[in-house]
């Protein structure tokens, strides 16, 4: 069976103002495996999932938001948050909130907690921890 939600968000993009930097950077953070892929306009790098459970997103280069006016985009920590939220800042991110608490049974937001950061291009990044990890 094909997964295709109604009324849902697909992908994200990530504008990187130095493709080759930005791919370095959210390695180093996440541990995704990037690739540079070629073959339309611009290069991209996706950022790997399971379809079936969450969506997708991609770096390209790009013109990140004036004065941090764009979306943030929530990202699953690969471990746990305190030790995401250290190598995100050693890798030249900025943390720019305390670490926040979403309790159980609000709204359609999954429990757990997450932390507001900028990544070096100024992009709108929560380091998020489900609760059941």
């Amino acid at each position: 069976m094909t997964f295709s939600p109604a009324n849902s968000v697909l992908w994200v993009e990530i504008p990187v103002s130095d493709f080759d930097r930005g791919v370095a950077f959210y390695d180093d953070v996440f541990g995704y495996g990037l690739t540079r892929q070629d073959g339309g306009r611009n290069p991209i790098s996706f950022i790997p999932t399971n379809p079936k459970e969450g969506i997708s997103g991609h770096l390209y280069p790009g013109t990140p938001s004036i004065d941090r006016s764009g979306p943030t985009i929530h990202l699953m920590v690969p471990d746990d948050l305190e030790k995401t939220a250290k190598r995100f800042e050693a890798a030249g991110g900025s943390l720019i909130s305390a670490i926040i608490d979403i309790p159980a049974g609000r709204s359609q937001l999954p429990n757990g907690r997450f932390q507001y950061a900028l990544d070096p291009d100024g992009n709108s990044i929560a380091l998020f921890e489900p609760s059941s990890k």
